[in-house]
């Protein structure tokens, strides 16, 4: 039975970097760190090196309820600790009193830079207080190039974790039965919107799933998943379960507030 089977097709890729790092850590027998994964690269990674008892798997954002983290995989004598994710938190300083910046304005700039955005965890938002989360291998090259986020001009200072902004976003779990797994299904189900105005959404390209825009109503969904959708804001797919008696599946959802 080929591991592929369990994944989407356009997963193959991620896949088989995953298969790399897994056997670069049997052949060193050394742990190897990850860059920054989104929750779906998350569950694809335990799946396939979470139950194995040779080597392990870890994850670390910063916090606990980070959304992006960094994974190690690691042989059984190697216990990770938080300096061996190599993350660095950096809060950015700008005139507060005379300007507004958004979360797609500070991750826009940071994307300008010419990085990817795997080298970057959570970007954190509260009240005038903005701090990012970056791969400490470009924290200097961040320091030094990162001075603009749109026409403001910014500087950034390091902090500890200890002084990580608090986590204002929180997740309520919604439990409940459906006919299928498709995109239309799930997010009518957990909006309480008709499945006919989550088709609208999607034919007009305003849902996203792992940050990719939807263009199908057809579109299966999978545990891990990350759902988005303008009006609605964000969803996870947080488990599937069994199949109840009359067929349908029993899931639950993590509805960010």
């Amino acid at each position: 039975m080929s591991i592929y089977q369990h994944f989407r097709p356009e997963e193959k890729e991620f896949i088989d970097q995953v298969l790399n790092w897994r056997d670069s850590v049997e052949q060193t027998y050394a742990p190897r760190l990850t860059d920054f994964l989104d929750p779906r690269q998350q569950y694809i990674v335990n799946s396939i090196i979470g139950k194995n008892h040779d080597w392990k798997v870890s994850f670390f954002g910063g916090i606990e309820m980070a959304e992006r983290k960094r994974a190690i995989i690691y042989p059984n004598y190697f216990t990770p600790i938080e300096d061996d994710y190599e993350i660095t938190l950096f809060e950015i300083m700008y005139p507060e009193k005379f300007v507004t910046l958004t979360h797609p304005e500070v991750l826009g700039s940071l994307m300008g830079l010419g990085l990817k955005r795997s080298k970057f965890g959570d970007i954190f938002i509260r009240e005038k207080s903005i701090q990012f989360l970056t791969a400490s291998e470009i924290a200097e090259y961040i320091r030094a190039n990162f001075v603009m986020v749109g026409r403001t001009k910014i500087q950034l200072v390091e902090r500890p974790f200890t002084e990580i902004l608090n986590f204002a976003e929180s997740i309520s779990e919604l439990n409940f039965t459906v006919s299928s797994l498709r995109i239309d299904t799930v997010l009518a189900n957990a909006s309480r919107l008709s499945r006919q105005k989550i088709q609208s959404l999607i034919e007009q390209g305003l849902v996203k799933v792992n940050w990719a825009v939807v263009h199908s109503t057809s579109y299966e969904l999978q545990e891990g998943d990350v759902i988005s959708a303008r009006g609605i804001g964000r969803i996870r797919l947080l488990t599937i379960g069994d199949k109840t008696k009359k067929d349908k599946w029993k899931i639950t959802v993590g509805k960010y507030k």
